[in-house]
């Protein structure tokens, strides 16, 4: 149990160097990739903490990541978009965006989110240490093991239902996704079941993109010359997220 806890403490320690470095290069507003890789550190944390809710600190954590989740969701969107209209031939419609993104990204770097997410976080070692010396920390192992198990349980059910949601099971996979990564060690999945997950959160990824970005065309006239192809786009990609996810269900998750 001590070797987890050891684990654990390195990984929070590493995610907060890894907010730092993307805090640092957001101010710079030189990284195009710093905004992106803030919300994967963010996510990667939350997928830390689940199953280790109910301890001392991780509530706090955890609600301080969501705020910065929340405040970034928007922000990410709007970049995405801007990358795709500067690719497929929308100059101008691209460059609005990409200048709202100026001011954005040094803004993130001194929100109070962002601020109030680091402060809690660089005190969680803390937490874990003294969870540990007071015997709070006894079955963390079997604790980690069973809400990883209802992740995967939850995700299995959904695959098996015939009138799935696509925004749920993007959320389900994403979860288990990053929860076989910040525990690897308990990764109780068959091989092929990461690389499957990954394809099948692009392919979801793909058809959102598409679905979000024709829901804003509707008010968003500059939009409109991306519509016919969006359709397309959305369409295809949903016929490749149901492949993917019934290879996934089928050999990863069999119920």
């Amino acid at each position: 149990m001590s070797d987890l806890v050891d684990r654990l403490v390195a990984h929070v320690l590493g995610l907060e160097v890894r907010l730092l470095a993307c805090q640092a290069r957001l101010t710079a507003r030189t990284d195009p990739e710093a905004l992106h890789e803030l919300r994967t550190t963010v996510r990667r944390l939350r997928s830390l903490l689940r199953p280790l809710r109910g301890l001392p600190g991780v509530e706090q954590v955890e609600a301080a990541a969501s705020r910065v989740g929340e405040m970034t969701t928007p922000l990410r969107d709007r970049e995405v978009l801007a990358a795709y209209l500067l690719e497929h031939g929308q100059p101008e419609a691209a460059h609005r965006r990409m200048a709202l993104m100026a001011e954005a990204y040094p803004a993130v770097a001194v929100s109070p989110e962002l601020a109030q997410l680091l402060m809690i976080l660089d005190a969680f070692p803390r937490f874990l240490r003294a969870s540990q010396r007071q015997g709070l920390l006894k079955g963390l192992h079997k604790r980690i093991e069973k809400r990883l198990g209802k992740q995967w349980k939850k995700l299995d059910v959904a695959l098996h239902d015939p009138a799935h949601d696509r925004h749920r099971l993007r959320l389900l996979i994403k979860r288990v996704r990053y929860g076989i990564e910040a525990y690897p060690e308990l990764d109780r999945l068959p091989k092929p079941a990461l690389p499957r997950l990954k394809s099948a959160q692009g392919a979801l990824g793909d058809w959102h993109d598409c679905w979000q970005w024709l829901v804003r065309a509707q008010e968003e006239v500059d939009l409109q010359p991306c519509v016919a192809v969006w359709k397309t786009t959305m369409a295809n990609a949903e016929a490749r997220a149901d492949r993917v996810l019934d290879k996934l269900s089928a050999r990863c998750f069999k119920s």
